[in-house]
């Protein structure tokens, strides 16, 4: 039996858009070393503002489709060495937005491991969320720390800093070919 929260009935959103942010702060972290570009940081920020409110939707519901993706990929990578990724990836998530407790109020994190946990059960992320209600502004931090955390976390698997990036691009590519 199919369950309503099935990725089949999800929307897919503008997973490009979605990747981009995310890809943004990935960069943002690692150049931060060597000092961050002020000029790209202004021009993510205004291309969130430039956002109309169907636009963010789908930006919001690429971001879900981003935390499924990554989740997939992080349930094979762990089923392959006989781990449960849910068990690995959802107390270091949460580790990491209870340290980020300006930007990401506690009241989120419940929401944001329930996502990762509908995702690498094999459930859409965004419907998952939907039966709960309507998005609220305090989580839009912190889903978005959420699909960076995790793409973080796939590029450390990996040791590979754009890794998580590529893979979602090369999917994305592979798509458009279909």
């Amino acid at each position: 039996m199919s369950s309503p929260c099935d990725p089949q009935y999800a929307p897919v959103g503008d997973v490009g858009a979605a990747l981009m942010m995310i890809d943004s702060r990935l960069k943002g972290i690692h150049d931060a070393k060597s000092g961050t570009d002020p000029e790209h940081q202004a021009l993510t920020r205004q291309f969130a503002a430039s956002l109309g409110p169907k636009e963010a939707n789908d930006v919001l519901d690429g971001a879900c489709t981003l935390i499924y993706m990554f989740m997939t990929w992080l349930r094979k990578a762990h089923e392959d060495q006989h781990k449960d990724a849910i068990a690995y990836v959802v107390p270091s998530l949460v580790a990491s937005l209870r340290m980020m407790p300006k930007s990401i109020r506690p009241g989120t994190i419940p929401t944001m491991a329930g996502l990762v946990i509908a995702a690498g059960t094999g459930l859409s992320p965004n419907l998952w969320r939907k039966q709960y209600g309507d998005w609220t502004d305090e989580e839009m931090n912190a889903l978005e720390a959420t699909a960076f955390l995790l793409a973080e976390h796939i590029n450390r698997i990996t040791n590979d800093p754009d890794f998580a990036t590529r893979m979602i691009t090369e999917a994305l590519s592979s798509a458009d070919e279909d």
